[in-house]
């Protein structure tokens, strides 16, 4: 053993040229010249202000879809030390010089740029020769409206590399299965297919067709492998486990944690609280905390109790007691009585 140690230590590794190629030129296409223009572009009018919110810790509810997304567009303003100051009132405002145009732009430009390796690798793994993939690999580095996408703050780019992502893991997974099942390549690839699948949905609501297509598939498979009587039955038990582990139970787990760390950043009153429960804004930071602050959970006496109208219109409203009586042109009857109303807190 002394004498091996003697000798030169060598490590192979095999390299795909192209993919490499391809990663570079994507990289460089999407890069290029990213902070301009130096203004507010499209939709970044409606991304920026979650960012805005993130930066600051202010809670918000958005109703288009889960917060995976908005989290990762914030991530890059972290990085460049985005302190949440702007104003994202209008498309084509200029940026202020507190605004890492840059930073927040880059991680939407990287995951565009993965894509092209990706599909590279899903026409590989249909069995596709590697000049068919070339050519799917450079319609997709070199189509117009993926290189729009990818180069400013924007989901859509986000949402194709975690769809890709997840085809191409059970593509690869199904590959592999054909050959050395339970193998590292295999449990990595059906996990991978699970935890992109749950990011794909966690970005826009739109990846779930991606991974019902998914699902869809996975049966067909599993009631191929229930045919196959090669196969013991504490097998078959035990691949359809696997799957149900990967593909359903790691998905759902993941799109809670989503929510989990998107509720654990945002600890403050914001904007959106009349649409949660008065025991969820009464955990927030100001606002409706205020006023529980040192309340008993329970009702009791001496307690202040805050009422809420739950069938309120546009939202509910909170019931409201001024110390003031109502106006004298109430009547002299009403004038007595105390003031009571609504408000929107």
């Amino acid at each position: 053993m002394l004498d091996n140690l003697k000798e030169p230590l060598f490590i192979t590794a095999d390299i795909n040229v192209v993919v490499v190629a391809l990663t570079v030129l994507g990289l460089a296409s999407r890069l290029w010249r990213l902070s301009y223009p130096g203004g507010v572009v499209f939709d970044e009018v409606y991304y920026g202000q979650f960012v805005s919110l993130y930066m600051k810790q202010i809670f918000f509810l958005d109703d288009s879809g889960p917060p995976l997304g908005h989290m990762i567009l914030a991530l890059g303003g972290y990085m460049g030390g985005f302190d949440g100051n702007f104003l994202w009132n209008r498309i084509g405002a200029e940026y202020t010089n507190n605004v890492p145009v840059w930073c927040l732009r880059i991680l939407p430009a990287v995951a565009g740029a993965l894509c092209i390796p990706v599909a590279y690798q899903i026409i590989v793994e249909l069995q596709f020769s590697h000049l068919t993939a070339l050519m799917a690999a450079l319609l997709v580095m070199f189509e117009n409206a993926l290189i729009a996408q990818s180069r400013f703050m924007l989901l859509e780019s986000v949402l194709i590399f975690f769809i890709l992502l997840a085809v191409l893991s059970y593509l690869r997974f199904y590959n592999v299965q054909r050959s050395s099942p339970f193998s590292v390549s295999w449990w990595l690839s059906l996990f991978m297919t699970g935890i992109a699948s749950a990011c794909a949905i966690g970005v826009k609501y739109m990846g779930l067709f991606t991974y019902l297509l998914l699902l869809a598939v996975a049966s067909v498979h599993i009631w191929q492998l229930i045919g196959d009587k090669t196969l013991s039955n504490v097998t078959l038990a035990f691949h359809v486990l696997v799957r149900g582990l990967a593909l359903l139970v790691i998905p759902v787990v993941l799109y809670l944690i989503f929510f989990y760390i998107h509720l654990s950043i945002l600890y403050r009153s914001g904007p959106h609280d009349q649409i949660m429960t008065s025991a969820f804004q009464a955990s927030l930071e100001g606002g409706l905390a205020r006023i529980t602050q040192g309340q008993p959970l329970e009702v009791a006496y001496g307690s202040q109790i805050t009422l809420r109208n739950v069938l309120g219109k546009p939202v509910p409203c909170w019931l409201h007691s001024h110390k003031d009586p109502y106006p004298i042109s109430f009547g002299t009857l009403v004038n007595t009585l105390q003031n009571v109303d609504v408000f929107m807190l």
